[in-house]
């Protein structure tokens, strides 16, 4: 039986040290953690949460995500209460150089994902169920700690729908419904039963309690893990600040610490404090997840200059691969017909999740797949990856191994227009600490580079093309990160012509009409635009005359600047086509050609350079 005398007693530990650590970071959000602090400490104390914290990586583990990651003060007060941090290291808590940051990261032993950009937990939390439910086949569940004004999010629903769909009885919300966001009240207070009706129209079992009712709270973990079939959400009415009286559901005190008199004057109200008392968590079970071992991958075989689109290359690929790599998953938007990730889909199933039209959840699910060991390939048209970009940027920060692909890149994927164009991908992931940006032209630098994305730890994204593009490499080339294929070269040549993808094709084009006027360029295909190849690029910035990059994407963080900036030591004339006019629609060859990067731009700008 649970003892709650007990639980009580390390519920008023945790307040303690959530008080005490954020008076002496002189910052943080004392009320918003104190709220929550009776739901977790029940959680975690109670016998439900099932954790070896010997082992944080033990494959049968709970898994617990702050979604509300301002609360961190409660994460780390929650493992001080286990024995697991000691008090000097909450005294460093928000300071430089400690794992106690202002929000949860991996610095911390115990966070399972960094968070802080609200909306995005429950996503994370999505992920590691399907892992555990569809495939490793484990028994552990995933707890995730909402807070109500990121109830506002679309991608919360975005993640409900899915979970519903998938039948994720192994996902537990809690909502932490304290009334108060950070400038006043939250869009419905504490009405808890517009939270029920709108969260189980969704498809999820709904628990309300009284969030500060240990009794209550003890009993809805134990009823939310018999419920098969459907994911559950505890809707938790809670006070903001709970547990001194003069910051209880007062607004203006979001992310504000009490000064030393407050904390004194708080600290009389808590009473009594054991500071020795200790919580134990239950331990996980005993079950590892089946092994499967690598098998070489299969060769390829494509004929010399067939037409193939890159795009359906890259899902001939995902397929090739997975038996090297068979920690693989691979998620879609609803389009995997034209990303032709459905290729996969069709031999393995199970371990292909449709996430239909909700691509910020599609990221945050990959995430917490990719946490739990898997190797997500993530895919859509590139353009809809805009929209997902914060939670894309979040994922370096839990050390994500996500692989991106954005098929119908570009103006030249004609007819459909400038909505489904993606022109500023290369820019957005160029922008992310560590990223790798790969963009092959032909069928066989796209099955390398998918090969090269799938052994690279780290984010990777991979730019596809709509329209087919013939095969110029021979089935044996390699494509490591970091590299570039120069593809024409000689003594003579007067300007290096830089490109990627479908420019790639035109610059080739270019050459062959610039060769029967005697003038030579020196063409190389940058499929690795971030890391660039600056070796090659230098070599050839010191034997041309100048240096023309041609892209299918803005000038702004793409190809051109890339170079640029590889180059940046360097006083070398370097010249960009990029897309500069506002897109429309039309034939790919007249886009190629309106935008000013087709062979004919080429042509021109060679001429005009010379």
């Amino acid at each position: 039986m649970t003892d709650l005398t007990h639980i009580q007693k390390l519920a008023t530990l945790v307040r303690f040290h959530i008080l005490t650590s954020t008076t002496a970071a002189g910052s943080g959000h004392p009320t918003s953690s104190l709220s929550g602090t009776d739901l977790m400490t029940g959680l975690m104390f109670g016998g439900t949460f099932r954790f070896d914290p010997d082992d944080p990586g033990h494959p049968n583990n709970d898994r617990l995500i702050f979604s509300k990651g301002h609360a961190s003060p409660l994460l780390y007060a929650l493992w001080a209460a286990a024995g697991r941090v000691t008090e000097g290291e909450l005294m460093t808590l928000r300071k430089f150089g400690s794992p106690l940051e202002g929000h949860p990261t991996l610095a911390f032993r115990y966070t399972e994902a960094a968070t802080g950009s609200l909306g995005q937990g429950l996503s994370i939390g999505l992920g590691m169920a399907l892992n555990a439910k569809y495939a490793d086949r484990l028994p552990y569940r995933t707890y995730v700690l909402l807070g109500d004004s990121e109830m506002a999010e679309g991608s919360q629903w975005e993640a409900m729908e899915i979970a519903a769909y998938y039948r994720l009885d192994n996902l537990i919300g809690i909502m932490d419904v304290n009334r108060l966001g950070q400038r006043g009240e939250t869009m419905y207070g504490h009405d808890l039963g517009v939270y029920e009706r709108r969260v189980s129209a969704f498809g999820w079992e709904t628990i309300l309690i009284n969030g500060h009712s240990m009794p209550e709270i003890l009993s809805a973990y134990e009823r939310a893990v018999k419920i098969t079939d459907r994911p559950v959400m505890i809707i938790a009415e809670t006070i903001k600040g709970k547990g001194v009286s003069f910051i209880e559901d007062k607004n203006g005190w979001h992310g504000k610490p009490l000064s030393q008199a407050e904390l004194e004057n708080a600290l009389k109200e808590l009473g009594p404090v054991d500071r020795s008392v200790r919580g134990e968590l239950a331990g996980p079970e005993k079950q590892e997840p089946v092994a499967v071992m690598p098998q070489q991958s299969a060769g390829i075989s494509y004929e010399p200059k067939t037409p193939v689109a890159t795009r359906h290359a890259y899902g001939t690929a995902l397929l090739r691969v997975f038996p090297e790599f068979p920690n693989m998953v691979v998620l879609d938007a609803e389009v995997s017909n034209s990303t032709y990730a459905e290729i996969f889909r069709g031999k393995y199933p199970d371990r292909f999740f449709e996430m239909y039209v909700a691509e910020q959840n599609m990221v945050g699910t990959a995430l917490g797949l990719s946490r739990r060991g898997k190797i997500p390939f993530v895919s859509t048209f590139a353009a809809f990856l805009s929209r997902a970009f914060d939670q894309i940027r979040m994922s370096p920060y839990s050390g994500a191994n996500i692989k991106f692909c954005g098929s119908h890149a570009g103006v030249s994927i004609g007819e459909d227009g400038s909505s489904q164009m993606g022109l500023e991908d290369i820019a957005m992931f160029r922008t992310l600490p560590d990223s790798v940006v790969l963009y092959p032209s032909d069928a066989v630098s796209t099955e390398r580079l998918v090969e090269t994305a799938a052994r690279h730890q780290g984010i990777v994204y991979i730019r596809t093309t709509r329209m087919a593009t013939p095969v110029i490499y021979e089935n044996k080339e390699q494509f490591p990160v970091g590299g570039s294929k120069v593809l024409r070269k000689s003594k003579d040549d007067v300007v290096t012509v830089v490109a990627a993808g479908i420019t790639l094709h035109e610059a080739l084009a270019a050459y062959e009409e610039l060769k029967k006027e005697g003038i030579t360029i020196r063409v190389i295909d940058l499929y690795s635009i971030k890391p660039v190849d600056t070796e090659t690029l230098s070599a050839a910035a010191l034997q041309t005359r100048a240096i023309l990059t041609v892209e299918d994407h803005y000038p702004e963080g793409g190809i051109g600047e890339a170079v640029q900036s590889a180059l940046a030591l360097q006083s070398f004339p370097i010249h960009s086509l990029a897309v500069r006019k506002m897109p429309k629609s039309g034939k790919p060859s007249e886009l190629l050609d309106y935008e000013e990067i087709s062979k004919h731009a080429i042509l021109h700008k060679v001429r005009e350079i010379l």
